[in-house]
């Protein structure tokens, strides 16, 4: 079965398509050249992705990969070193870019479902020694992806921002959906703008656009990051049709997020008393991670649920992964806890 649009599509947020609203908006969009700094929509999606997190400036990219590795090139030299979770987008998921773009190796530390403690960030640290890299970045993601969504808790965050100001280590977040831990958590997103030296937000997943991120920082910050954006070939002209619908994400679709929550929890509910399922990550947000029994895998368990018409993802021999997103109605949930409930592995 191929995988049209009648298909039950649980592989990523990533497959999301515009809700009308949004159409609307992208259609109506004013634009101009942004390489110029000369398209309107795109310097207000910048303005308006700051002032939400209390940063003095954005900018808008094609995409979350690239919006982690400029900000890692700002703050790194060849020979440095970044810390991170070793489920971590930018280490797991980034093509080798820490390497490729610049030049930095990694120390990943093994956190609690991709969240790491100010304690292992501590320990972390290279001492100054001509025989060691300098360590000169931490990078959080929040939710953690490979986490199951998980979130960070505001104190862990600080613990480790206090860690970071003693030793003069940048810190950066992940933050392609953040929102999600913001909505889950009743959080202010204005912290995140406190605590971290740069944030990257994702549009293109719960919020639903059909393409972009934006990186936040301070005007030094961006003004270096712009560059970046151009070596990496990421400067884009007439990008207002896209920004407008960043806009609109923004401003309509951030609260509507808890929808999915529910929706992840609904389907957790059915696969943890599954006979086949050996654990769940609990559904904080929009992902749901389990594990199945020794025997079982999960190559063929996705195959079984892309037959009823539902598409899973793999992401490890055992492991399946389900996202839930704005194209995922109640009913799709109700058909799919069907299928679980009556599906023999």
């Amino acid at each position: 079965m191929s995988t049209s649009a009648t298909m039950i599509d649980f592989r990523s947020d990533t497959v999301t398509k515009p809700t009308p609203g949004m159409e609307d908006a992208m259609m109506q969009a004013k634009i101009g050249d942004d390489v110029f700094g000369e398209d309107p929509s795109v310097n207000q999606l910048e303005q308006l992705g700051a002032s939400m997190l209390g940063f003095e400036a954005g900018l808008f990219c094609p995409s979350g990969t690239m919006t982690n590795q400029i900000a890692i090139k700002v703050y790194t030299q060849p020979g440095d070193e970044v810390i991170c979770d070793y489920l971590s987008h930018v280490y797991q998921y980034e093509g080798g870019g820490i390497a490729f773009h610049s030049g930095a190796s990694v120390k990943t530390l093994q956190g609690d479902r991709g969240r790491i403690n100010a304690d292992q960030v501590a320990g972390a640290v290279n001492a100054k020694d001509v025989h060691k890299a300098k360590t000169s970045l931490v990078v959080l993601e929040n939710t953690s992806n490979r986490g199951g969504g998980s979130c960070y808790e505001i104190n862990d965050i600080q613990l480790i921002k206090n860690i970071c100001s003693n030793n003069n280590l940048k810190l950066h977040l992940d933050g392609a959906r953040l929102f999600n831990a913001v909505v889950a958590r009743k959080e202010d997103p204005l912290f995140y703008g406190k605590a971290f030296d740069s944030v990257s937000i994702c549009l293109s997943k719960g919020l639903g656009c059909p393409v972009g991120s934006l990186l936040l920082g301070s005007g030094e910050f961006i003004k270096k990051a712009r560059r970046i954006r151009k070596l990496f070939g990421g400067g884009m002209r007439q990008a207002g049709i896209l920004a407008a619908a960043g806009i609109y994400a923004l401003d309509n679709q951030i609260q509507r997020l808890e929808q999915d929550h529910i929706h992840a929890r609904l389907l957790e509910e059915a696969i943890v008393s599954h006979p086949a399922v050996e654990n769940v990550l609990p559904a904080e947000t929009n992902i749901l991670i389990f594990t199945l029994k020794e025997g079982k895998t999960a190559a063929s368990w996705v195959a079984d649920m892309k037959n009823a018409g539902i598409l899973g993802y793999a992401i490890a021999p055992q492991q399946v992964r389900l996202v839930t997103h704005l194209d995922i109605s109640k009913e799709m949930v109700d058909h799919t806890i069907n299928w679980i409930r009556s599906y023999l592995h």
